[in-house]
């Protein structure tokens, strides 16, 4: 295991971890989600489900999260997501390891990463797993009350508090920003096979909006919801569910 720092577009470092395989069968992408990091149990759960099976895997952390890699999560938008996973796989496109067509997984705003590059590039995705997945911010606003958006629209920041106790915030030029993409514009494009994953009592990217996503993409697919499972998976009788989701789909590729 590697720990590697590199610059993006913007000259911020993103910290990743290489895992290399002898004789790769492939190379595997993980992102985390909005306000996660590398090394998130569920995040870790996919990087030794790819590992196991003998793929190289890279998984980071975005600018403007939690981890390890530069900026504040105040700052975090979509786009620079999107930008930070590019410049992730530009990076690797000039190693020696690197290997393509590469498989894309992703937890949540890194699913919607992770998807919206497959739906541009769709000749060097192999394989995609978006898990809890973004798929609009038409879907989004259906799970946040008109109250919450004018007050953070108004006070310009949100705060909440994080599972683990800590304080986070968020501009409202998240939202502004979060208006321009939507993964059903071009749904189309995802013709490799898709693995849909969804806790059944997630809020923030709910089993509905899964479906949705599911009913409209043209290739091989599968959905599956784990029973009792929220939005990001703690329990570890919902991580099992996962790694077995995982390492099924896995054999099929």
């Amino acid at each position: 295991m590697e720990k590697i720092n590199i610059q993006n577009r913007k000259n911020k470092k993103i910290v990743l971890i290489l895992e290399k395989s002898p004789n790769s069968k492939g190379l595997v992408f993980i992102a985390h989600g909005l306000g996660g990091h590398k090394e998130q149990p569920h995040i870790q759960l996919m990087a030794l489900a790819f590992k196991e099976a003998g793929y190289s895997v890279i998984r980071f952390d975005f600018t403007n999260s939690i981890g390890e890699s530069d900026g504040l999560l105040e700052d975090a938008t979509n786009t620079g997501y999107n930008e930070d996973l590019e410049d992730v796989i530009e990076w690797a496109s000039k190693q020696k390891f690197y290997q393509e067509p590469f498989i894309l997984v992703g937890h949540s705003l890194g699913a919607m990463a992770s998807a919206f590059l497959a739906e541009k590039h769709p000749e060097k995705v192999k394989a995609l797993a978006p898990i809890g997945t973004v798929v609009s911010w038409t879907l989004s606003r259906e799970t946040k009350s008109p109250e919450d958006l004018d007050d953070w629209k108004k006070k310009g920041v949100r705060e909440w508090t994080s599972h683990s106790g800590k304080i986070k915030r968020l501009k409202w030029a998240f939202v502004e920003d979060r208006m321009k993409y939507d993964l059903l514009k071009e749904v189309d494009k995802l013709t490799m096979p898709v693995l849909l994953i969804v806790g059944s009592e997630d809020t923030s990217t709910p089993v509905e909006h899964q479906k949705v996503f599911y009913e409209k993409l043209p290739g091989r697919k599968e959905l599956h919801i784990i029973k009792g499972a929220e939005h990001t998976f703690r329990e570890e009788k919902h991580l099992k569910k996962l790694k077995k989701y995982l390492d099924d789909w896995i054999k099929t590729l």
